[in-house]
Order: structure tokens, then C-alpha cells, then sequence
């Protein structure tokens, strides 16, 4: 017999109207849920939500949602990593007060989504500032605000595709960051943080996977610990 305890409510998410009908990414969230859901365990529903960059909505997030919150089911994700850097997606999951799990990521819970969230909210705030003030600047020079016609659209997507992915790796960094303070506050090894930082799909600046030299400087850095060198006072 099945207990609220053992029943999930999965939310599978794709980006884009072509990746929902090729089921790109699709078919591997899924395979990774059904593969994390117990034998002992029951699947009460299953909802795919397919976003575009031009529409917010998420009536399949809300539907799930609803299901897990009346049920008290866990709702659960394949992969939280790109759902962590979503504010909006991070929001609703607060708000809805609903029990949480991601596969990668299984020891995540509610603080670490409030944390994420956070730190989410606070970049979004500084990416609006920073471009604001950076338009200003430019007009107070003259320039001409808009679509310049010497600007092609190629190039005007490729600018925006650039500073959004700036914007993701600032965050990412933020959150991984934010993370290690948090990890090593609860007494983890480099060596757990380590993992649990490559595990939930963060990346040094440079897209490598972290080690525990890196760690340590990111520590330092935070004044987390005072000198890398005693860096060997944290268990192997």
C-alpha cells in the first residue's frame, strides 16, 4: 500500500515547442524519474510543460503542483540545475509549500531551494540594474537607443544569446558559491563538496569539473576558511 510518502508527481520541462514534439530530453528525464521512483513507490502523474522564451506561463508546473500539494506527494525532477538558475519556477515551488526531490540532486530540499532561489532573485535584480544603467549611459553619449539599421538581426541575436549566457554563468557561479559556504557550515569534506557541486551540474568558470583545489580557493575567497593551507584540516 502506497503512503503520501512513497507517491510522486513528476514535472518534466523542454524549452521549446520543437524539443516538446521530438521529445528531445524528453525521453531522457523521464527514463532518469522512473529509474529514481522506488519498485514499492507509485507514480500518481506525470506532466511536461513546453516553454518558449516568449510566453511565461506554466500551467503544467501549476498542475502538478496542485496534484502533489492535494495528494501530499513528493514532486519530483529530473534534473534541478536549470530549474535552480529559473526565478519564477523557484517561486511558485516556495509559494506551493510542496515536498521536493531532483534526481541528480536527491539530498536537495527545501532550504537548498530557498537558498537557490535567493541568490536567483538577487542576480535577476542585478542583471535589470546593470542593464538599465548601461542604456543610460548610452543615451547620455547620444546614442541612438532601438535597432540601429546597420544592426542585423543575426547580430542582434547573437548579442542577446551572449549576454544571457553571461547571466547564467554569473548565477551559476553565485549559486555554487553559496552552496560550498553551506556545505562546508555543515562540516563536508572538500571532498563531499566536490561532488555534490559536480553532481548538481556546476561548473568552474571555465566549464571544468571542480576539484578540491578549486574549492578551496572558492572558500578562501568567501573567507569560509582563512589560508588554502588549511585546507587540510577539512576530512579526506
Amino acid at each position: 500500500m502506497t503512503t503520501p510518502n512513497n507517491q510522486y508527481v513528476a514535472y518534466y520541462r523542454v524549452s521549446t515547442d520543437k524539443q516538446g514534439r521530438s521529445g528531445l530530453g524528453l525521453e531522457a528525464q523521464r527514463a532518469a524519474v522512473h529509474a529514481f521512483v522506488p519498485q514499492t513507490a507509485e507514480l500518481l502523474a506525470q506532466f511536461t510543460e513546453v516553454e518558449s522564451g516568449r510566453n511565461n506561463k506554466r500551467p503544467q508546473l501549476q498542475a502538478a503542483l496542485d496534484m502533489a500539494s492535494q495528494t501530499g506527494a513528493i514532486l519530483l525532477v529530473a534534473k534541478l540545475d536549470r530549474l535552480a538558475r529559473n526565478v519564477a519556477f523557484l517561486a511558485e515551488l516556495m509559494e506551493s509549500r510542496v515536498r521536493f526531490k531532483a534526481v541528480d540532486v536527491p539530498e536537495a530540499d527545501e532550504f537548498t531551494i530557498h537558498i537557490l532561489a535567493a541568490v536567483a532573485q538577487r542576480e535577476a535584480v542585478a542583471i535589470s540594474q546593470r542593464t538599465c544603467a548601461a542604456l543610460a549611459a548610452k543615451k547620455a553619449r547620444g546614442f541612438q537607443l532601438g535597432t540601429p539599421s546597420n544592426l542585423t538581426d543575426k547580430a542582434r541575436m547573437r548579442s542577446i544569446e551572449v549576454r544571457q549566457e553571461k547571466a547564467r554563468q554569473q548565477l551559476s557561479s553565485r549559486q555554487a558559491r553559496r552552496l560550498c559556504e553551506l556545505l562546508r557550515a555543515q562540516g563536508a569534506s572538500l571532498q563531499a563538496i566536490v561532488r555534490e557541486l559536480n553532481a548538481s551540474g556546476y561548473r568552474t568558470p571555465n566549464g571544468k569539473l571542480f576539484y578540491k583545489s578549486a574549492i578551496a580557493r572558492l572558500l578562501v575567497s568567501t573567507g569560509a576558511i582563512q589560508d588554502q593551507n588549511v585546507s587540510v584540516a577539512f576530512k579526506p
